[in-house]
């Protein structure tokens, strides 16, 4: 069990560096794989950077938390940060995103996350 809790924890954490990038460099197929279109272009810019942002840090942190304090601490900022999935799933469902989209990614998402957070839990 150790094998898998350590790997889900990690493959989530990259995932999240790979999401960060992603709104960095390529913001529109970004935005609209994350279920609301959004134009790079204009406004909404500074809007997918500061997702960019904040889904690169929480990845790296992730990371940093698993290597230098260990399975608890990362347990720990699972659980908060399933908040995040929660959240998009909501914003997803009132900007006219599909139900498809918001379940079927966001909010299974933040299973995987709780998922991941019980297994470290357990270590």
């Amino acid at each position: 069990m150790t094998v898998t809790a350590y790997t889900l924890a990690v493959l989530l954490d990259l995932f999240c560096v790979f999401l960060g990038y992603r709104f960095l460099f390529q913001p529109g197929p970004a935005a609209a794989g994350y279920g609301v279109p959004a134009d790079p272009a204009g406004d909404a810019r500074a809007y997918l950077s500061i997702k960019g942002l904040r889904d690169g840090t929480f990845g790296l942190l992730g990371l940093a938390l698993l290597a230098f304090a260990g399975a608890r601490a990362e347990a720990l900022f699972m659980l908060c940060v399933a908040l995040v999935p929660l959240g998009d799933t909501l914003n997803v469902l009132r900007n006219g995103g599909t139900k498809a989209v918001a379940f079927g990614i966001h909010f299974a998402t933040a299973v995987v996350v709780l998922i991941s957070a019980g297994l470290l839990f357990a270590v």
